[in-house]
């Protein structure tokens, strides 16, 4: 066991170590068959300093050399090739990318999701307190996989997602298993009243109670968890088929990077989602 602190005591990941490399995996999608995934951890990599030593992402100032020899490991312990991989490069927006087979080793500029039907490709996303979105379909077998911060929450990239399966796979939203990963939690996550007004203009209001509470300083507690679940629910899948995390970053800093426990000098986590050959 990694030691992980959870919120409860449902264990919807299982905690594997391969070749000295842990990270977390969803029973939910490893019963299916069809896919390799998984969502690493800040241990079993080569990284050093703040960065130590699983860092996956080449915008923290990080050696390249060590970053490659990372990705090398993970690709192995997760059971994919890290010529397949592509990787998002995220700026808070709700653009969702169709990958195709050219498409192996790529970066998407000012994308935070991606979606495919190809075997083999391995969709990499970047992450330090902010939301995985994981999607398959095990009818079409087609994937999803989305960064949602604050802002893709509350503008709803995980409906986007949905819809760009629904759109270009003839995917249907009912066929959909999803899973949010680990991140930030509600006890964790403090926001000012310009972040509410935009979750009360974009959520309902039978909601609203559920995804936050105002504290006696002025500031909010927001839960993105119960926000990205009420997402998914307003895209047609349903709810028995949404496995949410009980796994908060910020509560496991020694494990999981996490930007409000360690500002900008750290590295980011991955989510790795790929149809099996």
């Amino acid at each position: 066991m990694l030691g992980l602190k959870y919120k409860n005591q449902d264990r919807i990941f299982e905690e594997k170590v391969v070749d000295g490399v842990p990270y977390l995996a969803y029973p939910v999608f490893e019963k299916l068959g069809i896919v390799n995934h998984g969502f690493s951890t800040r241990l079993g990599g080569v990284s050093k300093g703040s960065c130590a030593t699983m860092n996956l992402s080449t915008t923290r100032g990080d050696d390249p050399a060590a970053i490659s020899e990372n990705r090398r490991r993970i690709a192995k312990a997760i059971g994919v090739q890290e010529k397949d991989m592509v990787y998002t490069h995220q700026t808070h927006t709700v653009n969702v990318a169709v990958v195709g087979d050219h498409d192996r080793g790529k970066s998407f500029m000012d994308t935070d999701g991606m979606v495919t039907d190809v075997p083999g490709i391995c969709l990499v996303t970047f992450f330090a307190d902010c939301v995985p979105l994981y999607f398959v379909d095990p009818v079409k077998k087609v994937i999803g996989l989305s960064h949602s911060g604050w802002r893709g929450t509350v503008h709803k990239i995980g409906k986007v997602t949905v819809e760009k399966m629904t759109e270009n796979y003839g995917c249907d939203p009912k066929d959909i298993i999803a899973a949010i990963g680990p991140s930030i939690c509600q006890d964790c996550y403090e926001v000012s009243e310009d972040v509410i007004e935009e979750f009360r203009s974009n959520f309902g209001t039978k909601v609203l109670p559920e995804l936050f509470f105002r504290k006696e300083n002025g500031k909010y507690q927001l839960n993105l968890w119960r926000a990205n679940e009420e997402v998914l629910v307003e895209a047609g899948i349903e709810k028995e088929r949404i496995v949410v995390t009980n796994v908060c970053t910020h509560c496991n800093p020694d494990i999981l990077f996490s930007h409000r426990s360690m500002g900008m000098k750290r590295g980011n986590l991955s989510a790795f989602l790929a149809l099996k050959q």
